[in-house]
């Protein structure tokens, strides 16, 4: 995806979730979503940061990169290394791919090979009106 690229980098504290919730509404609305898309990707960008804040140490950050494309939009989140809580993982995991699935058009979860991983998001206009 090329067009516009916003980078927020903030404490991964859960304080900060409204800052990232709030910059990816303001995003989203430049893409001529609808009020229930740009819903949407709010409460994905908040799942998205807090999934992220779970799973780094005090004192990181968390750098949410978005990139806004005509009426697309995406999200790339840095949730750190794999925490070795495999069964809070899991459950943390199970919960995330829940609400993604619900409002997310596509997402995915990748890994580098130091081990970091990343959660990339994708919204589209109209593509909620279309199914």
């Amino acid at each position: 995806m090329t067009g516009d690229r916003v980078t927020l980098t903030v404490p991964a504290k859960g304080e900060y979730a409204r800052a990232v919730r709030m910059t990816a509404a303001a995003l989203a609305s430049r893409t001529g979503m609808t009020y229930d898309e740009v819903e949407d990707v709010r409460m994905a960008a908040e799942e998205a940061f807090v999934y992220a804040v779970d799973s780094l140490a005090e004192g990181d950050e968390v750098t949410v990169v978005f990139e806004v494309c005509g009426d697309s939009m995406a999200m790339r989140v840095c949730l750190g290394p794999m925490q070795s809580d495999a069964e809070g993982e899991a459950d943390r995991a199970a919960l995330a791919t829940f609400i993604l699935d619900s409002v997310c058009d596509r997402y995915e979860f990748t890994s580098d090979e130091a081990g970091v991983r990343t959660l990339v998001v994708e919204k589209c206009a109209g593509i909620a009106d279309a199914v």
